[in-house]
């Protein structure tokens, strides 16, 4: 018994004669018989009686066509799940942000998203950048935004960007006005600055020894919009990436470019020697389409230097 009999049977069945199941198979009807008559000897009884040129089916047949039509609706259940993983219509995604692309970049990235894939389901957890290297190399996300050093090896980095710093600080900071802000201009002023542990620290310090100023701290914060908080505070200004401070109405916060630039790189990353999903390789394209259209962000080769 294969399943080409099985077909025939079924055509058979349900279209009432050799003949119509013929044609819609668009095969002899001697070609079907043959089939009939193979799965008959196959099963070990008659399925139909030729009566008068016309076929009727056995009771055995009936019995048997049950069976067959409960195959036939796992297999078409089955094809319409195939067809629906491959238009994206039964999938999953799970992606990690870190929070400077959570107020903006990523929700509309999402939201584009589900306008064309509005079937697919989203999971966006922000953590921090280390959190979400951790989290995308354990396999928990399948793709994850994060900053990170060039020197880690256990995900893989799929596109790769850049932004430059700004100072963020209340309207009416004395400040505010200026077209760029450098490290002498902010000597003796308090500083909001992302945490001593993160890249852009490392950055900021170096700017300011090489203008040989000694920067005045009056908060470490992480993440960004912490930062930015402070600063619409006024307990100081905030030097963070250009996208958080957009976060903020314009009479609590703006922002002034810091000169000599401070990279504010950050990555697309997914689990390593793994391929990504169609979900995640659909989103993948779509992030990059956004991001390097944005006129905010600059893509960069993998190995960045500062």
């Amino acid at each position: 018994m294969n399943q080409r009999q099985v077909h025939a049977f079924r055509m058979v069945m349900r279209h009432g004669s050799i003949t119509a199941a013929a044609g819609v198979m668009g095969i002899s009807q001697p070609a079907v018989s043959r089939l009939i008559a193979d799965l008959e000897q196959a099963l070990g009884f008659p399925l139909l009686l030729r009566m008068g040129g016309k076929s009727q089916p056995t009771a055995e047949a009936q019995e048997f066509h049950q069976e067959v039509e409960r195959l036939f609706f796992g297999l078409d259940r089955l094809e319409r799940a195939g067809r629906e993983i491959r238009d994206l219509r039964r999938a999953s995604l799970r992606v990690a942000s870190l929070p400077a692309l959570s107020f903006e970049v990523v929700p509309d990235l999402i939201r584009q998203f589900l306008g064309e894939f509005g079937e697919v389901k989203i999971t966006l957890d922000v953590h921090t950048s280390a959190r979400i290297a951790d989290l995308v190399s354990a396999r928990q996300f399948d793709l994850g935004f994060a900053q990170m050093p060039v020197t880690r090896r256990d995900v893989a980095v799929l596109r790769s960007y850049r932004m430059a710093c700004v100072c963020a600080m209340r309207p009416d900071h004395p400040l505010a006005g200026r077209d760029r802000l450098g490290p002498a201009d902010l000597e003796g002023q308090a500083l909001v600055a992302l945490a001593h542990h993160t890249v852009t620290w490392n950055h900021l310090m170096q700017r300011f020894q090489a203008a040989n100023i000694t920067p005045r701290i009056a908060v470490e914060s992480q993440p960004s919009y912490a930062a930015c908080a402070l600063a619409a505070m006024g307990v100081g200004i905030a030097v963070v990436d250009p996208l958080t401070p957009r976060g903020f109405v314009a009479d609590r916060l703006v922002a002034v470019p810091f000169e000599p630039a401070i990279p504010f790189d950050f990555h697309l990353i997914a689990p390593l020697d793994m391929p990504l999903s169609r979900a995640a390789e659909a989103f993948k394209l779509r992030a990059a389409a956004l991001l390097d259209a944005s006129g905010v962000v600059q893509p960069l080769d993998h190995n960045i230097s500062a």
